[in-house]
């Protein structure tokens, strides 16, 4: 982000409750709103997480989603209606959140990220926000953006507990990556899915909604990173606990060689 753009009196009047915040004033909305920021999954993490981040003015959203809406997404999928069912999930995203804020740029990219197009796509973004529901892509987003020196927020969910972190691990010592604290994937079937163990959907709108709040985080610089840090939440306790994340130095990712 080289200059910041000018605010117009609507965006003045849309943004105000930012705009009074010492932490974020006019300053920092308008690097909001010179952002782009990628969100993988336009799912249960991605369904409050592209809402906030619309109506907290991310002048750029990249959705990437190769899936459609199906009725038993709705349960948690706040994004997406009744009548999006049988629609791409991207499509639907995007109609909702050209209705909450028409001023916001949203990239839709039908397609699963893959080892073929993730450095390509994710280049084009400032930041990443990882809510997609799978081991495969989760370690190759954190594998991507490492190389290319992109902030990574990422969470996961299942049945009643969540987690959540921000991986930068290339600005060096006292930033870990995903691989720091698990080096390689579980399989695929050692880990039930959504699908199988169940999860509950305002579980979903909790961890998004903090991915949101960590992503405007790193935008403006404010507050405490979560780099470092792994939040969990036990929603059925209502309680959180945090542990610490140790750079690894054998770390298949960015570990030194």
């Amino acid at each position: 982000m080289t200059s910041l753009p000018d605010m117009t009196e609507l965006q003045i009047r849309r943004y105000a409750r930012h705009i009074v915040l010492a932490e974020i004033g006019g300053i920092g909305q308008a690097r909001l709103i010179a952002a782009k920021v990628l969100v993988i999954g336009a799912g249960g993490l991605g369904a409050p997480l592209l809402q906030y981040l619309a109506a907290a003015g991310i002048g750029t959203l990249g959705v990437i989603d190769d899936d459609t809406v199906d009725l038993s997404n709705l349960q948690r999928q706040v994004i997406h209606r009744t009548a999006d069912i049988g629609m791409a999930k991207a499509e639907s995203a995007r109609q909702a959140l050209a209705a909450i804020n028409p001023e916001v740029n949203v990239v839709v990219h039908r397609e699963r990220l893959t080892a073929a197009n993730a450095a390509r796509i994710i280049a084009g973004y400032d930041l990443v926000a990882d809510g997609s529901d799978n081991f495969a892509t989760r370690y190759l987003a954190n594998d991507t953006c490492f190389a290319l020196k992109k902030t990574l927020v990422s969470a996961a969910i299942l049945r009643f507990d969540g987690q959540i972190s921000t991986y930068k691990a290339f600005e060096g010592a006292g930033h870990p990556c995903l691989r720091c604290i698990f080096p390689e994937a579980p399989s695929e079937d050692a880990v039930p899915s959504c699908a199988q163990a169940g999860v509950l959907g305002a579980l979903a709108g909790t961890l998004g909604s903090m991915q949101a709040t960590e992503v405007v985080k790193e935008i403006l610089g404010v507050g405490k990173s979560l780099s470092g840090r792994l939040l969990m939440y036990d929603a059925l306790a209502a309680s959180f606990d945090e542990m610490a994340i140790a750079k690894r130095p054998g770390c298949p990712t960015c570990g030194a060689p």
